[in-house]
């Protein structure tokens, strides 16, 4: 039997992809990194995974359905059925979300939810609660608004400053996005 084909989309550094690439017995093949940002240092890490990357720059196409049919278009010659989002900065629009309806999922550094959007650490920190965590979530046409798979909280310390904090939730979103992604290509969640 062949193993489901999915692909990350990454904007950033890749820290969620890099755990995602260490994973053991996720049950699918990761066959490609799509990635929005020529420059983005997730890039360099796709690399050392000998990973073939699609990086089209959204300015590059008329329009965001445009740009999305372009990855459409590439997914389906690769045979992908899942997308897994990993620090991808753009909404996804119509033209991926039907095709792969209940088959995107994203992780977002808040207990959802709570904070959604941009900077979802710095808006807990400046709400003053004393928790928040990462939710691991399906990809609607909303901002943070799909269903949630998964949760896991973390306490906010009164030392805590942005960095310390966003290091915490990493080692969390390390953890949490492998297992559910397991879970979920095992039809255990």
């Amino acid at each position: 039997m062949n193993k489901t084909r999915a692909a990350i989309f990454a904007s950033g550094t890749g820290s969620n992809f890099s755990a995602i690439m260490a994973a053991k017995d996720l049950n699918c093949d990761i066959a490609c990194l799509v990635c929005d940002q020529p420059e983005a240092a997730v890039i360099k890490k796709a690399q050392a995974f000998n990973m073939e990357t699609i990086i089209l720059s959204p300015k590059a196409f008329p329009t965001k359905a445009d740009y999305e049919k372009e990855i459409l278009t590439r997914l389906k010659q690769k045979g992908i059925t899942w997308l897994f989002l990993a620090g991808y900065m753009r909404l996804i629009g119509d033209t991926l979300l039907h095709p792969f309806t209940g088959k995107i999922i994203n992780i977002h550094p808040s207990l959802l939810p709570d904070f959604p959007g941009l900077d979802a650490i710095g808006q807990a920190l400046t709400a003053g609660v004393s928790r928040t965590g990462v939710t691991v979530h399906y990809v609607d046409d909303g901002m943070d608004t799909g269903p949630i798979i998964a949760q896991e909280e973390v306490d906010i310390l009164p030392e805590d400053t942005k960095e310390t904090l966003q290091q915490r939730i990493q080692t969390v979103e390390h953890t949490l996005y492998p297992s559910v992604i397991k879970q979920l290509m095992n039809d255990t969640y």
